[in-house]
């Protein structure tokens, strides 16, 4: 189960672009908690611990608890932080608001164990992984740090479907209207390569001469 994050806040009293200049060169982030049918809060938060809990790389899927004035905690789920295009600096963060036990949408990475063990990596083939995390619906208790995928057996040419993964115990996709791919291994590229040129080279030699 992915862990519980803990951030300390203070209330933002204004809005605009000016004062969260300000609060960025103070080393400060705005933020603002929303949802739950509750009025919006604005806060700002420390830019170095922000920045060191993103690094964390589970960020983005983990209940943060969120420590505002007068000692309350507001827990929430990250749901956007915006970046400087240039910096990669922390701009701003949405964090939604939510109960214990609230069924949340979030992505979560997906692993892949036991390469070692596969038929079709072992001679050569190459794992093409479409999706890198996938959508799930699940409580806000037990959202999974990650999707563990066996590639045990697994033959060159074999497709995984998110009909074959197991998934936590009251977690679900959040996409049901189709069986859609997370990964496939192709052929190794040299023996694609290679195919492509002799399929050139036959062409090549059923066309008809030049007139000269």
């Amino acid at each position: 189960m992915s862990e519980q994050l803990t951030l300390s806040a203070e209330a933002r009293d204004r809005a605009g672009k000016g004062a969260s200049r300000y609060l960025r060169r103070e080393g400060r982030v705005p933020a603002v908690i929303y949802g739950a049918n509750e009025e919006p809060t604005s806060i700002h938060l420390e830019e170095k611990i922000l920045v060191r809990q993103l690094k964390t790389g589970h960020f983005m899927n983990s209940v943060v608890m969120i420590e505002v004035p007068g000692g309350k905690a507001v827990r929430t789920l990250p749901k956007d932080v915006q970046f400087h295009p240039v910096t990669d600096r922390p701009l701003h963060v949405d964090f939604l608001r939510i109960g214990e036990h609230t069924k949340v949408h979030v992505n979560v990475p997906v692993r892949f164990d036991n390469e070692d063990k596969s038929p079709g990596l072992k001679r050569g083939g190459v794992l093409n992984i479409v999706r890198h995390d996938l959508e799930l619906v699940c409580d806000a208790a037990e959202i999974p740090d990650d999707i563990v995928i066996d590639l045990s057996g697994r033959d060159i040419g074999d497709s995984i479907h998110i009909s074959a993964v197991t998934l936590p115990k009251g977690a679900e996709s959040a996409i049901t209207d189709r069986d859609f791919t997370i990964a496939t291994i192709a052929p190794p590229t040299v023996v694609r390569e290679s195919a492509a040129a002799e399929t050139a080279e036959g062409e090549g030699e059923g066309e008809a001469p030049a007139e000269g």
